[in-house]
């Protein structure tokens, strides 16, 4: 199974999981690929992806956009699996700490939360210093990412292969390109 992990306040109706939904259909995998819609809790989000990788028949793979690729490391190194980062979250619970306090709003339905303490110790839980299996990591980072730095994840992601693209942006523009590599690996 194919697991696709939105971002931040992001959903299964983000661009580029509803590309990759269309894409599997095409190719006759369908129902080989998954994008499921997370609580905004990162434990909550956290148990939902360990249950559905559980109810896998083989090992999962995961792809991990933004946030999504924070929860992709995590999971990939404690279950052994592999997992592809698209413009990924590098430390989240850094990154996030001046959300604390303030009410989020997810882009595709609406709905509001204030984003808490909670929520950070949540992030800081799944943090890990550096991956220790880069050959289960595949990167794939565009250089305008106008959100994150690239360059951080080329550096947590030492060893792993990587394709780093000028240009584009934090949607990651050429997602659809990289489908067939993202299924070959």
């Amino acid at each position: 199974m194919l697991i696709y992990i939105h971002g931040y306040n992001s959903s299964s109706q983000s661009g580029k999981a509803r590309d990759m939904m269309e894409w599997m259909g095409q190719q006759g995998l369908g129902e080989a690929c998954i994008c499921p819609d997370l609580p905004h809790r990162p434990a909550q989000a956290i148990g939902l992806l360990e249950s559905l990788i559980a109810a896998s028949r083989g090992p999962a793979k995961l792809i991990g956009s933004s946030l999504g690729g924070f929860y992709a490391a995590w999971l990939a190194e404690r279950h052994g699996l592999k997992a592809v980062h698209v413009n990924p979250c590098i430390a989240c619970h850094e990154k996030l700490r001046d959300h604390v306090g303030k009410t989020q709003k997810n882009w595709h339905s609406g709905d509001e939360y204030l984003f808490t303490a909670d929520h950070l110790r949540e992030l800081e839980d799944l943090a890990l210093p550096e991956v220790s299996r880069p050959e289960n990591h595949l990167l794939l980072a565009e250089t305008g990412d106008e959100v994150l730095d690239y360059r951080e994840a080329v550096a947590y992601f030492k060893g792993a292969r990587q394709v780093i693209l000028e240009g584009g942006d934090h949607g990651f523009t050429r997602f659809r390109d990289y489908l067939p590599m993202i299924l070959e690996f």
